[in-house]
């Protein structure tokens, strides 16, 4: 996996359309975690304008991000906040889990179709730029078949609904199956400094020129923010631990896109700034100790 790769280079999704390597996740907007107590929608907004005026122009979404009580929902706020889109920016969503009183259930390939026409509506586009299809019930890849649900996908992409395909919660095995059906141009899965189950599929990213996306960029509950490596090579850099958890997603290979997610401008401030952090190849040997892929979990 190469090293030390800067950050200033947009990545060019499916090989033609320039995004920031570092982005905004919408997740935190409506509500402090996936579920809760509803945010402040005006400060949402706020999050996300200013977001773009520090040169955002790739922001990752779902239609099922929203408050407990479903009053506050990301992707109203980002089309009340943004709408009319800039032309540079991509807006990236899932589709795939539905949730219920019951806990959360797949889609069947027949379902894709409404919510694909849901986060069409509620953002108000008429091509969306980027969906994954999001597939598993818990933050590790399952053994589950993707070919029906992504052979679904790719015909709402033939319609014309949908610009580029994406697949989250996998492993390489199902990105291949994807593969062979339509393009795959990015990949979301649980990864970030601390745990590294999926540097396998990293590698097989970064060797085909798939994005990689990870959610829980930051551990998803403040994990790596107590290691012990993150707090040394953030004191040589006068940053935070944040900021350096940040800076190693984007120095490991030049396909990572990194989409910290906040409902605060403060913390939106702080993320951003970790994409002017340079790493050396020190910071990355305090990093990165030697690493073992984990097998796929059926």
């Amino acid at each position: 996996m190469p090293q030390g790769v800067g950050v200033d280079t947009p990545f060019r999704l499916a090989g033609d359309r320039p995004i920031n390597r570092l982005g905004f996740g919408a997740m935190r907007l409506p509500t402090g975690g996936f579920r809760g107590p509803a945010r402040d929608p005006a400060v949402g907004r706020a999050v996300l304008r200013r977001a773009v005026q520090l040169g955002v122009n790739h922001i990752d979404t779902a239609a099922f991000y929203q408050s407990d009580d479903a009053a506050v929902r990301s992707n109203a706020l980002i089309r009340e906040a943004l709408h009319p889109y800039p032309r540079e920016l991509v807006i990236a969503t899932k589709v795939g889990p539905v949730f219920g009183p019951d806990g959360p259930r797949q889609l069947p390939a027949a379902g894709l179709r409404g919510a694909v026409e849901e986060n069409l509506q509620t953002l108000g586009v008429d091509c969306l730029d980027l969906v994954y299809l999001r597939i598993g019930r818990m933050e590790v890849p399952h053994g589950e078949s993707v070919a029906e649900r992504f052979e679904a996908l790719a015909a709402l992409r033939d319609e014309g609904l949908i610009r580029h395909l994406g697949l989250s919660n996998v492993d390489l095995a199902h990105l291949d199956d994807a593969s062979a059906i339509a393009p795959v141009v990015a990949v979301q899965n649980n990864f970030h400094v601390a745990p590294r189950d999926a540097a396998a599929l990293l590698d097989a990213c970064t060797t085909r020129g798939i994005a990689f996306a990870p959610f829980y960029p930051l551990g998803g509950g403040g994990a790596p923010i107590a290691d012990s490596a993150l707090r040394t090579v953030a004191a040589r850099h006068g940053a935070t631990p944040r900021q350096i958890a940040l800076a190693w997603l984007l120095a490991i290979s030049p396909v990572t896109l990194a989409i910290p997610g906040t409902g605060s401008l403060a913390h939106l401030e702080e993320n951003m700034a970790a994409g002017s952090i340079a790493l050396t190849d020190a910071d990355l040997a305090d990093l990165s100790p030697p690493r073992r892929s984990a097998a796929p979990r059926a």
